[in-house]
């Protein structure tokens, strides 16, 4: 296996595809390809789970999907793997890595020793890969982070086997082949990604996902503040601020890197109207950006009334329609 190579992107699932692909020879991939690939764009407001005591919202598909539909997309085999026994999971990583595999691994955020602290908290989706062993430490490749970094095993088996939501359980994951991808296979799962994303966004029968879902917290935006309190209202938006900005990029830089990849699903599939959607989304992530400001505002006590509280839902129900409106033409393109 070739010198391993660091990547650094937006988003630590699609770094971790990107990356994990390139190594299988699958040069062409981006993160916008890989996001776009894996239909990663979504929204969920998740009413039973809570994170630091927060509203649950993903502004993604659930951790893991964008890899396996890629993968799927592109016929490449996956092995993936959980335990019970934290022995069992370094010994697994260990036997991998001595065979020359590069894997990824799924991790909580809270115990990574070279995260800055202030992006330390309970978040247990974070992906990372592992690329070598220089005895007990690790080579890892985070793909948020400007270079590669080791750590202990102690570290890395504390962050595998992190817990609360989704806790990982040591899971990891790699590509177990090196697949032929033709033209064709890649322009037929664009298409495929795109059809799936339009039914995320607007088809799936829940008031909570897509962008049924975003009006939904747009709802819940408006009561904040009489149902809990101006200080709980407007911890509630900083959590809905952290979720959007500091996990992963969250809403607007999520809409951004689609943009990107209809920009590029345009070129490979030769159909232009592709481009007018695409500046539709970015408009979308611009608009997830000012949703971000205001709530940001809230959260540090500068605006607090009422009808502050109702600007951010005001801003939530114009992403929402500019998203219906985005993905309703997105699927009357006939692609080929």
């Amino acid at each position: 296996m070739s010198e391993y190579k660091h990547i650094q992107t937006a988003h630590c699932e699609n770094g971790v595809t990107v990356s994990l692909l390139r190594r299988q020879g699958l040069d062409f991939m981006t993160e916008p390809l890989a996001f776009g690939l894996g239909s990663g764009l979504f929204y969920i407001h998740i009413p039973f789970l809570k994170v630091n005591g927060g509203p649950a919202i993903s502004f993604r598909s659930m951790p893991g999907s964008i890899f396996n539909r890629t993968c799927k997309t592109l016929n490449v085999p996956v092995e993936r793997k959980k335990f019970k026994s934290e022995l069992e999971a370094e010994k697994f990583l260990d036997k991998q890595l001595d065979e020359g595999k590069t894997v990824g691994c799924q991790v909580g955020v809270f115990h990574l020793p070279y995260f800055p602290k202030e992006y330390r908290f309970h978040f247990n989706a974070h992906n990372l890969i592992v690329y070598g062993r220089e005895g007990d430490n690790f080579l890892v490749s985070d793909p948020v982070m400007e270079t590669t970094t080791t750590i202990s095993r102690a570290e890395l088996t504390k962050v595998r086997f992190a817990k609360g939501a989704l806790a990982p359980k040591g899971h990891i994951y790699f590509p177990a082949d090196s697949p032929i991808v033709t033209e064709e296979m890649l322009r037929k799962g664009i298409i495929r990604g795109i059809n799936r994303n339009v039914r995320d966004m607007l088809h799936i029968p829940a008031t909570i996902t897509g962008v049924r879902g975003i009006k939904h917290t747009a709802k819940k935006v408006r009561k904040w503040r009489d149902q809990v309190g101006e200080r709980q209202g407007g911890l509630f938006l900083g959590q809905i601020v952290r979720m959007q900005e500091e996990i992963g990029t969250g809403g607007g830089g999520f809409r951004f890197i689609y943009a990107a990849f209809l920009e590029e699903a345009a070129e490979i599939l030769g159909n232009d109207q592709l481009i007018g959607i695409s500046e539709q989304i970015t408009k979308a992530g611009d608009l997830w950006r000012d949703s971000a400001l205001q709530m940001a505002g809230i959260y540090k006590g500068r605006i607090t009334s009422q009808k502050d509280f109702d600007h951010a839902a005001d801003i939530m129900v114009e992403i929402a329609n500019a998203e219906k409106k985005a993905f309703q033409d997105l699927g009357k393109i006939k692609l080929k």
